[in-house]
């Protein structure tokens, strides 16, 4: 039986996260541990409790937290996806984990999906507490990606609604926002494609997500180049599971940092898209996260 308990702990700026950790039954030695993050605005119930549950029943501790702004945990503004932030503020996650009752520091291991797996990448090359990391689906050039979904002749109106929001941040004024997700092309939004829209409009109640974000947000994500850090990971063992039919972070440029990587390094593959690890290829992925950990933190 696992254990599920609600924690929260501080992070920069008086900023309290809030997320889950999870226990296996048993004796109360020392444990490895897992420390788990989301994608670009996703939450903790995005179908995240199957792998902490699988990580748990394989003998290891298991914390996922929202991102700040997101879900249970506090940040303002709300639903702004800034990824130098979530960095750090994990980085706090595996502090935390650290201090728990229970748990081994020495054997603390990394799990991102998505977006998160681009911050497993930097963090794997810059915390040396992490042991092992696991990158699922990552994203890994925001530039390439952004030149993959934005129409050329539709990057002229984005690069001027990105200025007018500097322009009304002069002003006093709040972060502008748009939708994270719509199928409906006159509508600002981050994701258009018909599985994007399906994985985070699935039924979660309006308290937990809302399908809003900061429109900085997205020229954050233009920004941000975490595959830089792949070769930088090792001596750190990586393992990175990757969509063959991945159009959100994109299968060839994930392939391609993983041949950039040094060993210790693991490739696994799955079929289908972006989101498939959740659902219709849940049992390979997260039984080669299994088998890594077990392999790097047992």
């Amino acid at each position: 039986m696992t254990e599920r308990e609600d924690i929260e702990f501080p992070a920069d700026g008086g900023v309290t996260l809030r997320g889950w950790l999870f226990r296996p039954d048993g004796d109360d030695r020392p444990r490895p541990a897992i420390t788990m993050a989301h994608g670009y605005a996703g939450v903790k119930e995005h179908g995240l409790d199957p792998f902490a549950r699988a990580f748990t029943e394989a003998g290891f501790v298991v914390l996922v937290d929202d991102h700040r702004g997101f879900g249970a945990s506090d940040g303002e503004p709300r639903h702004e996806v800034n990824p130098w932030v979530q960095i750090e503020d994990w980085r706090r996650a595996i502090s935390f984990l650290e201090s728990r009752p229970g748990v081994d520091p020495a054997r603390i291991g990394l799990w991102g999906t998505s977006y998160a797996g681009g911050h497993a990448l930097v963090l794997g090359a810059t915390d040396r507490r992490v042991r092992c990391v696991v990158a699922q689906a990552p994203t890994i050039s925001g530039y390439q990606q952004g030149v993959r979904r934005v129409a050329p002749e539709a990057t002229a109106a984005l690069e001027e609604a990105f200025a007018e929001e500097d322009r009304a941040a002069l002003r006093g004024e709040p972060p502008r926002r748009q939708a994270i997700v719509s199928a409906d092309p006159a509508q600002p939004a981050s994701y258009r494609a018909p599985d994007a829209v399906q994985f985070y409009l699935q039924d979660l109640p309006a308290v937990v997500w809302q399908n809003d974000a900061t429109v900085r947000s997205t020229r954050f994500a233009r920004a941000y180049e975490p595959g830089a850090w792949a070769p930088r990971v090792s001596p750190t063992p990586l393992l990175m599971i990757i969509a063959l039919r991945d159009t959100v972070t994109v299968t060839d440029l994930a392939l391609a940092a993983y041949e950039q990587a040094l060993e210790p390094k693991r490739l696994v593959t799955v079929d289908g898209g972006h989101f498939d690890p959740y659902v219709a290829e849940f049992p390979a992925a997260s039984g080669a996260a299994v088998q890594w950990f077990q392999r790097h933190l047992s």
